[in-house]
């Protein structure tokens, strides 16, 4: 396309929202018979009639009207970015809100916060931590953070950490009162403490896999949270096995206070990401954001 086709159509598109030649001269800083000329050297070049001209007015013609309903969006989103490369050049600033669940919020999105505010001041930004998965747009979030294989199709995800894998845990008490178990269908015979997913209302079914077979386990206890918090704090009583993403439990497992179990049947898949809809313009702060974010191991 020439630089002359752009001026072109939007001296077509200004004299369309105008419905005049007068006002659209005036709001391009140009003359009327100069735009006129724009407008028919436009329709000679496409050879079809994009306005209808009388007296007293100036409407599209049925062509004009699919050209205007191309161009509007396009230049749009031109106005757009130009603006946020304007913006870029200034300090970033503004609020972002993002939703993660418990485990990522404090393991992945904090550390990389810790190290991004400080250098900008005027960013300011909001983390609802909930485990059940969240419609950003509905709730007006910027950006989620979920596991890969839970992020919509029709959503841009940003990979933000390395492979994670589901972990079985329970207390060295726990195990000295219960034997092992040594596949997961002996969980059956434990004391599980259940997680009950806010979404879907139901308990979440434990998910393994060996040898590329995929299944789901349903166990049973005493206890059901909705908060991987309080199952930490159970299970690090001696009240059940647990099975939570293995980084969640890093400090637990380091120190010996949990104890991991089944591991074999429990392999890694895809990490977290930050996710948002593909057609959401990023204002500088919340790109400079998910640059820090992103994941390069």
């Amino acid at each position: 396309m020439r630089r002359d086709d752009l001026v072109d159509l939007n001296a077509f598109l200004t004299v369309a929202e105008e419905r005049s030649f007068t006002r659209a001269a005036a709001r391009l800083g140009t003359s009327q018979s100069s735009l006129s000329h724009t407008i028919r050297r436009l329709e000679a070049r496409l050879d079809v009639r994009l306005l209808t001209r009388t007296t007293r007015s100036v409407m599209p013609t049925q062509a004009g009207e699919r050209l205007i309903a191309t161009l509007r969006p396009a230049f749009a989103d031109i106005a757009g970015e130009l603006a946020n490369l304007t913006e870029l050049a200034r300090k970033p600033s503004g609020t972002i809100r993002i939703t993660a669940s418990p485990g990522p919020a404090r393991t992945i999105l904090w550390p990389v916060l810790e190290r991004f505010l400080p250098d900008y001041p005027d960013v300011h930004v909001e983390i609802s931590a909930d485990i059940g998965l969240v419609d950003i747009v509905a709730d007006r979030f910027d950006a989620g953070v979920r596991f890969g294989d839970q992020v919509a199709k029709d959503m841009i995800a940003v990979r933000i950490g390395p492979d994670v894998s589901m972990a079985a845990v329970a207390s060295p008490a726990y195990i000295a009162r219960h034997s092992r178990p040594r596949t997961p269908y002996e969980l059956s015979d434990h004391n599980c403490i259940n997680l009950r997913l806010r979404t879907a209302g139901g308990l979440y079914a434990w998910e393994f896999g060996q040898a590329g077979r995929e299944f789901r386990v349903r166990v049973a206890g005493q206890l059901t949270f909705n908060h991987e918090e309080q199952i930490l704090t159970a299970a690090r009583a001696g009240f059940g096995i647990a099975y939570l993403p293995e980084d969640h439990m890093a400090p637990d497992l380091a120190s010996g206070t949990l104890i991991r179990m089944l591991e074999d049947w429990s392999p890694p898949f895809s990490g977290y990401h930050l996710y948002y809809p593909s057609r959401r313009q990023l204002t500088p702060a919340f790109a400079l954001l998910v640059e820090a974010l992103r994941w390069r191991g």
